[in-house]
């Protein structure tokens, strides 16, 4: 089985219970163990155009959670993307530029794959493409594998979160540690 980090984000409804509700998804499918999830972030939501405020949309609450898998990237995907679907989200008419700062009742990424660089597509890209440029992914990530290395910059999670530009606002939740746990 190979180890898989994924982003969870939502800012449309009961968030935390639909990133509970995620989680328990994750542990229903058969070639998925789950590992473990990172602590809770608010985070700023990235706004597709200048003129927008950070106000016009609610925050994120955002986690990583780790699994193993012996699904393929792409069956993962299509699993990952059941999942959105199943708990509310839809994708807004637009440009994939549109889409991606849509607000979202959740939004499940695949950021690493083991060590895997895979370009398949619009819709998969492994590692993450913006992984190293976003606070509230590299925050999660480095809770749970801070010296995992990138495999296509060749840097530790730590360092990247080192590095980062982002002058979005992560803050720590004030949630229950193990909160994907009833």
């Amino acid at each position: 089985m190979t180890r898989v980090y994924l982003s969870l984000g939502s800012n449309v409804g009961d968030r935390l219970a639909v990133l509970r509700s995620a989680v328990r998804r994750l542990y229903g499918l058969q070639a998925v163990r789950f590992v473990d999830a990172s602590p809770l972030y608010d985070s700023e939501p990235w706004e597709s155009e200048p003129s927008q405020t950070a106000g016009e949309q609610r925050w994120y609450l955002n986690c990583v959670v780790a699994i193993e898998t012996s699904l393929t990237p792409r069956a993962l995907l299509a699993e990952l993307q059941t999942i959105e679907s199943a708990l509310g989200r839809t994708r807004p008419p637009g440009t994939p530029e549109a889409q991606r700062f849509a607000p979202r009742t959740l939004d499940i990424d695949i950021l690493l794959y083991g060590d895997q660089v895979l370009s398949a597509g619009d819709d998969l890209q492994i590692p993450h493409l913006f992984l190293a440029e976003r606070g509230f992914v590299l925050r999660p990530l480095a809770d749970l594998a801070p010296e995992l290395e990138h495999p296509a910059l060749y840097r530790s999670v730590r360092e990247l979160l080192a590095e980062l530009v982002d002058e979005h606002d992560v803050r720590a939740g004030v949630y229950p540690a193990r909160w994907f746990e009833d």
